[in-house]
């Protein structure tokens, strides 16, 4: 089951990575977000009940799935109902926080989930800078990491957890290895696109400016 959650927060993530960029609409985000996020707090409770006590495991994984549900459940009414976000900003810090925790948590045993956590962890942060201390500008940036990571960070590992092929052994280190490399390369590339469409944008305000007023027909300019 936390496979199945992880593979419906690649489609949530990419959602409300267009909606960041006006690409689509927000409200179809925050929709999309709601079901997604009572999708997996009931799939969280589903595995908690049917698993039983499966110790440390059990709880890390469920964790991880009520954490991602609570924030799209949040995502969604906070639009909805008009809300502010500011509330859903420190929501997304203290889960970020958790994230951290997390990773530390599957550092040993887990090297590909604990990279995951750590990228998910930083978006997380990225949502509580620009809703619970005002920095707008970081909606760009915020847009382009949830596009180009939702895939690689959530779907990706979602066929390998269901498919049975998720790294163990020897081969976990490298593939986290790998991932954590192509996962920087994203971000990487996430900040510069956002700092080119905010050039784009400043240079076209400019040439805004500096256009002269039309003339009104039958006026004549001296």
């Amino acid at each position: 089951m936390a496979h199945i959650c992880l593979l419906l927060s690649g489609a949530a993530l990419l959602l409300n990575g267009l909606a960041a960029l006006d690409l689509l609409p927000r409200r179809d985000a925050a929709v999309f977000s709601l079901v997604i996020g009572v999708t997996q707090v009931v799939l969280g409770v589903t595995y908690l009940g049917i698993t039983g006590d499966g110790g440390l495991h059990l709880l890390l994984g469920a964790s991880g799935m009520f954490l991602f549900g609570l924030t799209y459940v949040y995502v969604g009414l906070d639009f909805l109902l008009g809300l502010g976000s500011r509330g859903l900003g420190w929501f997304c810090g203290m889960v970020g926080l958790c994230g951290l925790l997390l990773a530390a948590a599957w550092s040993g045993e887990d090297p590909l989930l604990a990279v995951l956590w750590l990228c998910w962890t930083y978006l997380w942060l990225l949502f509580y800078l620009q809703l619970a201390l005002g920095m707008k500008r970081l909606a760009p940036l915020i847009g382009w990491s949830l596009i180009l990571t939702s895939q690689l960070s959530a779907t990706v590992p979602a066929f390998l957890g269901i498919t049975g092929r998720w790294p163990n052994g020897p081969e976990a280190a490298t593939t986290a290895a790998g991932a954590a490399s192509a996962l920087a390369v994203l971000l990487l590339l996430a900040g510069c696109l956002a700092w080119r469409g905010r050039q784009t944008a400043a240079r076209a305000a400019v040439v805004s400016s500096d256009v002269p007023d039309r003339l009104l027909p039958g006026e004549l300019k001296l």
